[in-house]
């Protein structure tokens, strides 16, 4: 059972960083991808859009994560 808990949050720990910059941030969004998204494990393209959806339901922290990760990205170009 130890090692079932350890592989599943090593998945999710993959899942967590296309949304997520740091370890912090993938500690505040995995209990709520357990707890609101599990269903969509392993599919991450799913556990964004779920957690997406679960805005209203997110813990702080992981909405502050969400919220950073809906920034548009600024381009950079090298071109003067």
């Amino acid at each position: 059972m130890k090692s079932a808990s350890i592989a599943l949050l090593a998945l999710i720990a993959g899942a967590v960083p296309a949304l997520a910059d740091s370890r912090a941030d993938r500690a505040a969004c995995t209990p709520d991808v357990m707890r609101l998204c599990a269903s969509q494990i392993p599919n991450v393209a799913a556990i964004t859009v779920c957690l997406r959806q679960q805005r209203p339901n997110l813990s702080p922290g992981c909405r502050v994560v969400m919220d950073q990760s809906a920034r548009p990205v600024r381009s950079v170009s090298n071109r003067p």
